[in-house]
C-alpha cells in the first residue's frame, strides 16, 4: 500500500469534538490515517507520499448505508405508487423468485459501484431473497471485487404464503440457519472487511422458532442481526393478531433484542416501543426515502435520539427508494421531521451527517474502527469537491453536503488506505461494463417475471 497527503481541505472530522478544520491535511499510510496536521508539516515528514489537492473539497468519512438489498438494484422503477404489500406481492416477490446467480452478481456490483460514487465506503446488505442456492456469496464477492467494506446479512422468510409471500421464497427455520451458520463460519474471520450477518425479514413472514434460533446463532457466533421493525400498520396489525403485542414488544418478550440488533424503519413505533429499543440498546436504521416511496409513515426519530438511541441512515433497496445516495437520504431525514414537526430545529444538517458517518458505524459496530476521521483509524475516507454549481458558493461545508449536494461530487474514495475512486474514476472495476451487465440482467429479469408489465403502465397524473 502507498502512502498519501490529502492536502488543504475542509476536513469534517466527525471526532468526539466535531471539529471542522479549514486548510487542513490528512496523513493515510497503509490501511490507516496517521497524522492530521498542514501540508507543509505532513510533506516535510513523509517526502514519498503522494499529495491530493483539496483546497476545492471537503473531505469526510466514508458514509455508511446501514440498510438496502442490493439485488433491487435491477428492479429500479417498477413497484412505483405501490403500499409495501402490494409493492411486494405484485412485483418484488415475484421478481425475487427469478433471481439466478448473473441477476445476484450483476446487482451487487451495480449497487457497490453506485454506492462508492456517492461517497459510502460501507454497506449492511439485507439479502433476503434465495430461490436457488449460492446467491448470497455472489453479494458478498461483488463486496471484495469493489473494495466495499460491510456486511452481508442473510436473510429468509419462513412463512406468509396466505399473504401472498412466493412459495418459492419460503425456506423451513433449520435450513435457512443452518445457511446462515454455514456462510458465518466461512467468511467471518476477526480481520475481514466483508462479514456475514443474519437477516429474519419482517414479522408477518417469520415464526417464532426462527426468531429463537436467530438469537441462538448470534450468541454463538458473534454475527450481527438485522431485521426490518415496525415499518407499516399492516406489520404491527399482523403482529397484533398473532403476538398479542406489537413486533418490538414481542421480539423483547422472547428475548431477541440486543445491542447486536440494527432495527431497520421502525416507522409505526409508539413510545413503549421505544422504551423497549432503548433497553435492549438496539441500533436503529432510518430510510426516510423509501418511508415515504412505499407511504409506510414518518419515524419517530427526534423521540429516539431523545430517548439516546443510536441511530444510523440506509438508502434501502432501490426497489423502493431507487437509488444508493446517502446524500438525498441526508435531506430527506432532515426536511421531512422538519416539516412534519413544524419545526426547523428538530433534525439539523449536523445530526443527520452524524448519522450517515460515526452513528451508522455505531449502529453496526464499527464505530472503533470507521466512521470518523481521527488518528489511529481505518482510512475510510471520502472527498467531495465543491466546484459544482450546485455545490458553490460554500459558506458552511456541513450545510453544502446535506442540503446543496446532489451525490455526484464526489471525487476520491479511500478504503482501507486504497484509493478505490480517484479523481472520479473507479480503479478495481470497468464501470461502464458494470452498468451495461445489470441493464442487461434487469431486461431479463423483468421479462422472465412479468414485472416489464410495469415499464409500460399508462400515464398517471393523479389518483383523482
Amino acid at each position: 500500500m502507498g502512502s498519501y497527503i490529502l492536502a488543504d481541505g475542509w476536513v469534517v472530522t466527525m471526532n468526539p469534538a466535531r471539529e471542522v478544520l479549514e486548510e487542513a491535511s490528512i496523513l493515510i499510510e497503509g490501511d490507516r490515517i496517521s497524522a492530521i496536521g498542514t501540508r507543509g508539516q505532513l510533506v516535510a515528514s513523509h517526502p514519498e507520499a503522494e499529495v491530493l489537492d483539496c483546497r476545492n473539497a471537503i473531505i469526510i468519512p466514508g458514509m455508511v448505508n446501514t440498510h438496502t438489498h442490493l439485488f433491487q438494484t435491477l428492479l429500479k422503477g417498477l413497484g412505483d405508487d405501490m403500499v409495501l404489500k402490494k409493492w411486494f406481492t405484485c412485483m418484488t416477490g415475484p421478481s425475487a423468485v427469478e433471481l439466478t446467480e448473473e441477476d445476484v452478481s450483476a446487482a451487487a456490483m451495480h449497487g457497490c459501484v453506485e454506492s462508492l460514487r456517492s461517497g459510502v465506503t460501507s454497506l449492511v446488505d439485507f439479502m433476503y431473497a434465495h430461490p436457488r442456492p449460492g446467491l448470497t456469496a455472489k453479494v458478498v464477492e461483488a463486496f471484495e471485487i469493489t473494495g466495499i467494506r460491510g456486511y452481508v446479512c442473510r436473510g429468509f422468510l419462513t412463512t406468509g404464503a396466505e399473504h401472498g409471500i412466493p412459495s418459492e421464497l419460503i425456506e423451513t427455520p433449520e435450513a435457512a440457519l443452518a445457511d446462515a451458520r454455514r456462510l458465518i463460519k466461512f467468511y467471518n474471520r476477526p480481520d475481514a472487511r466483508v462479514k456475514v450477518g443474519i437477516a429474519p425479514s419482517m414479522i408477518w413472514a417469520l415464526d417464532e422458532k426462527v426468531l429463537r434460533g436467530t438469537r441462538e446463532l448470534a450468541n454463538e457466533t458473534g454475527a450481527l442481526i438485522t431485521t426490518h421493525i415496525a415499518e407499516t400498520d399492516f406489520e404491527i396489525a399482523q403482529s397484533q393478531l398473532r403476538f398479542q403485542s406489537t413486533d418490538t414488544e414481542f421480539l423483547s418478550d422472547i428475548g431477541f433484542l440486543g445491542p447486536d440488533v440494527l432495527a431497520v424503519h421502525c416507522v409505526q413505533c409508539a413510545s413503549r416501543d421505544i422504551r423497549a429499543l432503548k433497553h435492549h440498546d438496539v441500533r436503529v436504521s432510518h430510510n426516510p426515502c423509501s418511508n415515504m416511496y412505499l407511504a409506510s409513515g414518518v419515524a419517530p426519530i427526534p423521540e429516539m435520539l431523545a430517548a439516546g438511541i443510536t441511530v444510523g441512515l440506509g438508502s434501502d433497496g432501490p426497489a423502493s427508494s431507487n437509488n444508493h445516495s446517502l446524500f438525498q437520504a441526508m435531506k430527506m431525514a432532515a426536511l421531512l421531521q422538519k416539516g412534519v414537526h413544524r419545526d426547523p430545529t428538530i433534525m439539523t444538517a449536523e445530526k443527520v451527517l452524524e448519522m450517515a458517518t460515526i452513528d451508522g458505524a455505531r449502529a453496526i459496530g464499527l464505530d472503533h474502527l470507521i466512521g470518523s476521521i481521527e488518528v489511529g483509524k481505518k482510512a475510510d475516507i471520502a472527498i467531495v469537491g465543491t466546484d459544482h454549481p450546485a455545490m458553490t458558493p460554500v459558506h458552511h461545508p456541513v450545510s453544502s453536503l446535506v442540503y446543496s449536494a446532489l451525490g455526484h461530487e464526489v471525487t476520491d474514495v479511500f478504503i482501507d488506505g486504497e484509493p478505490v475512486l480517484r479523481n472520479g474514476k473507479l480503479t478495481r472495476v470497468n464501470e461502464r461494463e458494470v452498468l451495461l451487465r445489470s441493464q442487461q440482467a434487469a431486461n431479463s429479469l423483468a421479462e422472465r417475471a412479468g414485472s416489464d408489465r410495469f415499464k409500460r403502465r399508462p400515464w398517471r397524473a393523479s389518483s383523482f
